[in-house]
């Protein structure tokens, strides 16, 4: 099982508080460090200091490091034009030798779209699917050839497809809870498919969906990469945990409830139900960024279980 970093900056974060907790991911062994793709905090969070743009992030996160994959949960459809998207993806993939993972989404928070002057169309999936065709396929063009494409959202003609990314294939996540299309996207369109906070029942059921998608699409379902995200907040004794859970505005047995929460035996216990139904990786929602001490004890005490 690979555990992953997963924060969200835009509940307030500076380039800096993100730098510090990269480089304890790397330093502690983790997988990868992951970020939401959001201009607005939520809850009742003032997000101060204000948003930080995921890929900027990435850009600079990429210099900075040296081992861990760099990526997205998700990026928003909304937020980019999809050439656009391609160049700073496959530049973000050159600077940081080959690390990248683009995880896309259709894009749903309205508020924040109002908030910054963002168009919020109201045939986000149908977009979503253009936006994928055309990412990918800018990237698969070969050198010295043009690809055109000529949709109903999106028109492109003799694009150069430049510039490549460092690696042969940047791995695309696409994830969700929907029964029908998501599962068919997924199967076309993805090398990872993620399920956010959900049950165990759930990740099931909707693996299994998306399982059977790729078999009628003509895939192997183990082509896949089959992934949970969820939120994170272990401790050592229960004191430790309880106080973790009151820095984020969460009560331990809902934390317990739909997440991964408790004393590192639990965490692992859980982690390994989830396993059971085919999750091969997990994205730990970390919200108090602050707490370096937090990643140290899941990376002594949980990973180090799972390995």
């Amino acid at each position: 099982m690979d555990l992953r970093i997963f924060t969200e900056p835009q509940q307030g974060a500076t380039y800096d508080t993100l730098l510090a907790v990269a480089k304890a991911t790397e330093d502690l062994g983790f997988d990868a460090f992951f970020r939401s793709d959001h201009y607005l905090s939520m809850g009742s969070g003032d997000g101060l200091p204000g948003p930080t743009d995921a890929w900027l992030t990435l850009a600079g996160l990429a210099r900075e490091t040296k081992r861990i994959r760099l990526g997205t949960l998700m990026t928003a459809g909304t937020f980019r034009l999809p050439g656009v998207l391609a160049i700073q993806v496959a530049q973000v993939d050159q600077m940081s030798g080959g690390r990248v993972e683009l995880g896309l989404g259709a894009g749903w928070f309205e508020q924040e779209h109002k908030a910054y002057g963002i168009p919020f169309p109201k045939e986000k999936f149908a977009r979503l699917e253009e936006q994928l065709a055309i990412v990918t396929g800018l990237w698969e063009t070969k050198p010295g050839d043009t690809f055109d494409f000529h949709g109903t959202y999106y028109d492109l003609t003799d694009s150069p497809a430049l510039p490549k990314p460092a690696q042969s294939r940047i791995p695309v996540l696409i994830g969700g809870h929907g029964a029908s299309r998501t599962p068919k996207l997924a199967a076309q369109y993805a090398d990872e498919f993620n399920i956010p906070f959900a049950s165990i029942e759930d990740s099931e059921r909707q693996f299994g969906r998306v399982r059977a998608a790729a078999e009628a699409a003509g895939r192997k379902a183990d082509d896949l990469i089959y992934s949970n995200a969820l939120v994170v907040c272990v401790g050592k004794d229960d004191q430790e945990v309880a106080r973790r859970a009151a820095v984020i505005g969460r009560e331990v047995d809902e934390l317990k409830a739909n997440g991964l929460a408790g004393s590192p035996s639990e965490v692992v216990d859980k982690i390994g139900r989830y396993g059971e139904t085919g999750s091969r990786r997990l994205y730990l929602q970390v919200l108090d960024l602050d707490d370096l001490d937090h990643l140290e004890l899941i990376s002594s005490q949980v990973q180090s279980q799972l390995s």
